[in-house]
């Protein structure tokens, strides 16, 4: 190599830019791992659930868990931004500063070769001038000595031009010794110079550059384990975050869910009930009755169907509201009489009325009310939500008023909490006065009582709505348990009328007729939420209200508005006293609440 001092210079200068091409690939794997993190981290913050402190939205646990797995998701980003700061402060920073510091080395060296190489140059021209004049001399003298012989061998030269010939011959003599000695010493210098040069000087220099080549391998040998041990670092880290992911998904059960689900929709309403059988062969049945035994016909007992349709409210027959099926009359066979043991007598009623009634509220059919209101419930649009939750089915109503009642024993407990510390900090005022006023926490002191007295009242009130549904809600368990029991115990057979009886003859085909009282059962059953008002109306004009289901109303007169014109120009209202019906739209100016327009 000591002649390959350009190749070396190439080979280092390649060197340098192998480390620069390496360090550029790690800046380029470190954006890789900066955009992944970051799209990553977007990817996360996306799906996230925003969600406010008071969203009550079910956690279900495929929720939770996939809610878990972002978290891990968002740890695994950050475990790839650690990655890229280790190799960006691991590899890349010290591949650019060591690549500074390896050029200004090679510009060291590269320098000190070519000074030595001018040196042996500078060397090498001083003796070849010495040699060239040495020969130029030589030259001369052999010329002087062939001048010289040649004067001395002719007879016809003076004494003079001999003598003046011999003289240059000496002269160029002389001078050719003296340049010989001059060579002499040049080139022994020159040997000197270049075995230095190439034996000592050189090999330093390339050892030198040798040695800064196989740093430079040993530093990119650093950085490739670096570059390896900045991904290895965070791989216990990423393993854990992976099991997280599992954790989650292991953690999801659709039972749970499925119970969710349950607690969340489940409003406490009854089942529709069976339909009734409606026989349309009475009239058959009642021809062949009338022509085989007279049956006579039963007069002063008409259905007064204005009372019909007006008892319960809700129920209109003009716009699409069936009124509900009558109970059957009491006939004579089913009403008997007993005496006691002073002889006065007193009615007793069979058992089939009494069975038709609870068949008849079994078997009735479904009140739109109460899907209606089941429907309210769901439907926070329908109508501004009502502090008893009275909009809400029952079920669902409940657990509000739980989940109310809850919160207020805790800003009870809080309140009281404050109320202790307020009375010892006033005690030891009192003790030290030097440390406070006593009398500066008395308003402080009253506004916590005042507010304790708000909250138990709030507490008390809630506590009775509760009660109120948990009582509507048994009840309408028994009645419910009850209703099905007398379901299954009736025996015998339906006939067209309604009454039952065991025996096919004894059926009684008498007439409809109106039940002197109204059912206790309909009462029972007609507790319904009332719909929530969404505004009020005033009446422009008067208005008889002959039709079914209408409502009569009188010039100036306000109604609250429970159901708007749905495009057939009637609007559905109610009066103070409970009475709903349907009045003109056009017969009233409507006032629409702001949270419930549109509803």
């Amino acid at each position: 190599l000591k002649d390959q001092f350009d190749n070396l210079d190439k080979h280092t200068q390649w060197g340098i830019d192998f480390l620069e091409k390496y360090a550029k690939f790690v800046k380029e794997r470190i954006e890789i791992e900066q955009n992944y993190a970051k799209q990553l981290r977007n990817l996360v913050k996306k799906y996230c659930p925003k969600r406010s402190p008071k969203d009550e939205e079910p956690r279900f646990t495929s929720c939770i868990a996939f809610f878990n797995i972002l978290n891990e998701l968002n740890d695994y980003a950050g475990q790839r931004e650690v990655v890229a700061e280790e190799m960006g402060h691991r590899v890349y920073g010290e591949l650019m500063r060591y690549s500074h510091d390896l050029k200004t080395e090679r510009k060291m060296h590269l320098q000190e070769g070519r000074k030595a190489q001018q040196y042996l140059d500078m060397c090498w021209k001083q003796m070849d001038n010495s040699k060239k004049k040495f020969e130029r001399e030589c030259r001369e003298a052999e010329k002087a000595q062939q001048s010289y012989e040649r004067l001395d061998n002719d007879t016809n030269a003076t004494k003079a031009d001999v003598e003046k010939a011999k003289q240059q011959l000496n002269l160029r003599t002389h001078m050719a010794d003296e340049n010989k000695n001059e060579y002499a010493a040049q080139l022994q210098n020159f040997n000197g110079e270049q075995h230095k040069h190439y034996y000592i000087v050189i090999p330093q220099i390339y050892k030198q550059l040798q040695e800064m080549d196989e740093r430079r391998t040993i530093k990119l040998s650093e950085c490739y384990k670096g570059f390896a041990d900045s991904e290895r670092k965070v791989i216990p880290i990423i393993s854990k975050c992976l099991e997280g992911m599992i954790l989650a998904a292991k953690s999801v059960d659709e039972h749970r869910d499925s119970q969710l689900v349950i607690d969340c929709f489940k409003s406490g309403f009854e089942p529709p009930g069976d339909f009734p059988f409606e026989d349309y062969s009475q009239n058959i049945y009642r021809t062949i009755s009338d022509g085989t035994i007279s049956t006579p016909k039963q007069e002063g007992m008409r259905i007064d169907t204005k009372t019909t349709v007006g008892k319960a409210k809700g129920k209109l027959w003009l716009f699409g509201k069936k009124p509900k099926p009558q109970s059957p009359p009491l006939t004579p066979t089913s009403l008997y009489t007993s005496s006691t043991p002073n002889g006065s007598q007193y009615p007793i009623f069979s058992i089939e009325p009494v069975h038709y009634c609870m068949s008849d509220i079994k078997t009735g059919k479904p009140r739109i009310p109460s899907f209606r209101s089941l429907k309210r419930g769901w439907s926070v649009k329908m109508g501004p939500a009502l502090e008893d939750f009275s909009h809400l089915p029952p079920e669902q109503r409940r657990k509000k008023l739980q989940q109310r009642i809850d919160e207020l024993n805790r800003e009870l407990q809080k309140e009281t909490d404050q109320k202790d510390a307020l009375i010892k900090m006033k005690d030891v005022y009192e003790k030290n006065p030097q440390m406070g006023d006593p009398s500066s926490l008395q308003p402080k002191l009253t506004e916590t009582m005042s507010n304790m007295d708000r909250l138990r009242m709030e507490i008390h009130k809630n506590e009775a709505w509760l009660s109120e549904v948990e009582g509507k809600v048994a009840a309408r368990s028994d009645r419910r348990h009850s209703s099905d029991i007398n379901h299954l115990v009736t025996q015998g057979r339906e006939s067209p009328e309604g009454s039952y009886t065991d025996d096919a003859n004894q059926e009684v085909r008498g007439p409809q007729q109106q039940h002197a009282h109204p059912s206790e059962f309909d009462d029972e059953f007609e507790d319904d939420d009332p719909l929530p008002a969404i505004g009020h109306c005033k009446a422009i004009y008067p208005f008889d209200g002959h039709n079914e289901g209408t409502l009569a109303m009188k010039e100036g007169e306000i109604l609250y508005i429970i159901e708007e014109d749905k495009g057939d120009g009637w609007t559905r209202a109610r009066r103070h006293n409970g009475e709903e019906g349907y009045v003109p739209t056009s017969y009233i100016d409507v006032t629409l609440e702001k949270n419930s327009k549109g509803a």
